[in-house]
């Protein structure tokens, strides 16, 4: 059971959750991330993901690290979705079990953040009048075919 992974189908909020569930946990929390239709006042379409799978994999096993390490007694499993996802679909569900609920939330928001921190993942946005690579999930660097060109970019 890998409990940090790219997957190309719909994703299974239980499947998510059952790999945090375990006797010492007091709470899980999830974190469903869904395509909106909404984005700065442009109608989506659709949306399509790409990622490095290699490098996207490990640095979601990072994240649960980095939370085992702040939240002591934490599990977490985070599932990514790639490819073309409709409106509504899920795209991202992260479930992080602690034995208190105040640790589950902290830790799911955490992994959230850190996914758009440093996870390889491009998301195209199609709208009903163009379409456009939005580069990483921060939003804050453009790759126009859709994923880093070179070496040092894979790094930012």
């Amino acid at each position: 059971m890998k409990r940090f992974e790219i997957v190309t189908g719909p994703i299974l909020v239980q499947d998510i959750i059952d790999k945090v569930i375990r006797a010492e946990a007091g709470a899980v929390n999830t974190f469903i991330g869904t395509v909106r239709e909404l984005t700065k006042g442009k109608r989506t379409v659709f949306l399509k993901y790409e990622a490095y799978i290699p490098m996207a994999e490990r640095q979601l096993a990072k994240i649960g690290d980095e939370i085992s390490a702040r939240w002591p007694g934490s599990r977490t499993a985070i599932s990514h979705r790639i490819g073309s996802l409709d409106i509504s679909d899920i795209a991202v569900v992260i479930a992080v079990s602690t034995p208190h609920r105040a640790e589950a939330f902290d830790a799911c928001r955490y992994a959230i953040e850190r996914i758009k921190e440093i996870v390889p993942i491009w998301k195209k946005e199609h709208w009903d009048n163009g379409e456009m690579w939005v580069g990483d999930q921060l939003e804050t660097a453009a790759y126009s075919k859709g994923h880093p060109e070179s070496e040092e970019d894979k790094n930012d």
